[in-house]
């Protein structure tokens, strides 16, 4: 493989937060990044206007219908595959063949984290440089820059690659269940995979970024089996599982903050059916956050070493770890291919930040697993409030983030 050095002067510059460019940006490709923003915020509107929650089987049809279509329009052979587990809706495997060397991938998800009639209370609507809507940045504003990037790049008759594969998923956000495994498949395929979650557009950053690591996932379910009596005439002959559950939650609370690269926090419960019992069952759930391998094993003992200080006498605890998505740590050919997006941001006069990593768990996990693929995350849009009320993409990242998607494949495609 070639490899493009940077020269020491303008790393230096980029250090120091020079805001002269490394070199010429190239006119034609920014002025073309420019003529799509409106498009492209046509796109996201058209978008944001389909609801599509993971669990949505209707608008996941539709923005896969949506997203097919315009992929078509832009050249590429599609497939819709049917994703292995969940409710059942479709992956868009989109292919396009060029006249070059290198395999190319990039990946977004069309699902979000709403509920179906989000948009009655959160709508789309714009201020200033704003724009608001359920999903637009996580991560419909993903999908429009590959949409608009290989827009731009059709124009100009780019076809430096071998093949360039895109995949919008619809179970990102309930941890890639039935489209993981085929994520990982697709990027062993390839030599550079480009993921497009967005970028933060608010404090506490400074500027947009680039990803080179995000947590692996993993759930935990705890279990108490008490004994049910009458709450009211025999409450000292049942044995309370919610008491005992609120026991090993305070026990474990904290077990992940003594094995670094875990995080642990119980985040659901529920404990008896009616008022007048005591309760026999009682569960809680976990998010677990890992980015060592041997996380689940470490946190597992941390875990059954605590529950043998019981509250409640004759009650029963077990929890079980379920692996769920994989961590993502960027290989050194990664972080390379994020230092030379500082480079082409600098064309335009923009500074770039690396972020070492983030709490939140992406599919560059899948596409990173093996480690064959150069894999880098958040080439989409900057926003902000995602899984939240107000969710928004700052319109003033658009041609940027365009150029810098164009001018990555466009520089990728040129190795060997």
């Amino acid at each position: 493989m070639k490899t493009r050095f940077i020269p020491l002067l303008a790393v230096l510059a980029l250090v120091a937060g020079s805001n002269h460019a490394l070199a010429a940006a190239d006119e034609k490709l920014k002025a073309a990044a420019e003529q799509e923003k409106a498009p492209l915020i046509e796109t996201l509107r058209d978008m944001v206007m389909i609801e599509s929650g993971s669990s949505d089987v209707e608008g996941l049809k539709k923005m896969a219908d949506f997203t097919e279509g315009r992929l078509k329009a832009l050249g590429a052979a599609t497939e819709r595959r049917k994703t292995t587990a969940g409710v059942g809706a479709d992956m868009v495997i989109a292919t396009f063949k060029g006249s070059g060397t290198r395999k190319l991938m990039l990946i977004a998800h069309m699902d979000t984290v709403y509920q179906r009639g989000i948009l009655a209370s959160e709508p789309y609507h714009v201020d200033g440089t704003k724009i608001f809507g359920p999903g637009i940045a996580d991560d419909k504003g993903g999908i429009a820059v590959v949409l608009h990037a290989l827009k731009i790049l059709k124009d100009a008759g780019w076809k430096d690659y071998a093949t360039l594969t895109v995949s919008f998923n619809p179970d990102e956000e309930v941890g890639s269940i039935g489209s993981g495994e085929i994520i990982a498949e697709l990027a062993d395929q390839h030599d550079v995979v480009l993921s497009c979650e967005p970028t933060a557009a608010s404090p506490p950053a400074k500027n947009d970024s680039l990803l080179l690591g995000a947590s692996g996932t993993a759930t935990g379910i705890m279990k108490v089996k008490g004994r049910a009596s009458h709450a009211g005439a025999a409450p000292d002959r049942g044995r309370n599982a919610l008491i005992e559950l609120s026991h090993q939650l305070l026990q474990t609370q904290d077990v992940a903050k003594s094995i670094p690269g875990t995080q642990l926090n119980w985040t659901t419960a529920k404990a008896g059916t009616v008022r007048n019992q005591i309760p026999e069952d009682a569960e809680a759930g976990a998010d677990i956050r890992l980015t060592i391998p041997d996380g689940i094993a470490k946190l597992q003992a941390a875990i059954d070493a605590k529950l043998k200080t019981r509250l409640v006498p004759d009650t029963e605890t077990t929890v079980n770890i379920v692996a769920g998505r994989p961590p993502f740590v960027a290989s050194d050919r990664g972080r390379a291919l994020a230092q030379e997006g500082q480079a082409i941001y600098a064309e335009i006069d923009r500074k770039l930040d690396i972020v070492e990593m983030t709490g939140g768990a992406t599919d560059a996990g899948y596409a990173n697993r093996s480690g064959k693929a150069i894999v880098v995350e958040s080439f989409g849009l900057a926003g902000f409030g995602y899984h939240a009320r107000d969710e928004f993409i700052d319109t003033n990242s658009i041609v940027p983030r365009l150029y810098l998607m164009s001018r990555m494949l466009i520089e990728q495609g040129k190795k060997k």
